[in-house]
């Protein structure tokens, strides 16, 4: 069973119904035995980065997921915001992340030349993989994934980043550390190439999942 981890920010209901075409039980909840029942856990989000934090703080669920992620491994999927709470910090907020991942977001820099740009980057764009991880397998032809966003993750490990999209300069969208995964794209809106990402993370042949 997947526990999408319910704070009050995200698309929980379309994940579970993506997860329900590739048959895998979920349930979107923020109780406890339900979360610790579960054998991976996906943090959606949709929102501002202080606000997720205040949420999942104000829940208590801070320590419960510290210590199924760090300590147990458990794997987990963070998705759009629910990555960028991973980081330690970000540009958007003031308070803390998760502290997961040796990162922090940062606003989107454009510079003059390129007002045909706009931010929030919006809309379907390719994704680069990079690395062993078996998120990003399977596919027939470049994944294309739906973005809506105005920050991004900044790695300070590079191996910590697998996988890279262009919308003015490369940033990293998708991030891997032992049993941790997230991606700034929408899986859940992402039809066929979403379905098939969701399908590796709940699979039991990705051996990205499993801690080192």
């Amino acid at each position: 069973m997947i526990a999408i981890i319910d704070y009050g920010l995200g698309n929980s209901g379309s994940i579970r119904n993506m997860l329900k075409k590739i048959g895998v039980e979920s349930s979107i909840t923020a109780d406890e035995a339900v979360i610790r029942s579960a054998d991976k856990l996906i943090i959606p989000g949709v929102g501002a980065f202080d606000e997720g934090m205040k949420q999942i703080e104000s829940l208590k669920l801070k320590p419960l997921l510290d210590e199924l992620v760090l300590e147990q491994k458990v794997p987990v999927l963070g998705i759009c915001l629910g990555m960028q709470l991973f980081c330690k910090s970000s540009e958007e907020g003031v308070r803390p992340g998760l502290g997961w991942i040796d990162a922090e977001c940062r606003r989107f820099r454009l510079d003059a030349s390129q007002t045909h740009l706009r931010v929030p980057h919006m809309g379907w764009n390719t994704v680069r993989s990079s690395g062993d991880c078996g998120l990003f397998t399977g596919f027939s032809e470049t994944p294309r994934f739906y973005f809506v966003h105005s920050y991004h993750v900044v790695c300070n490990r590079p191996e910590d980043s697998i996988g890279t999209t262009h919308h003015g300069y490369d940033f990293t969208c998708a991030v891997q550390s032992g049993n941790i995964v997230g991606t700034q794209f929408h899986p859940e809106k992402s039809h066929k190439f979403g379905l098939q990402l969701l399908q590796n993370f709940v699979g039991s042949k990705t051996p990205c999942w499993q801690p080192a």
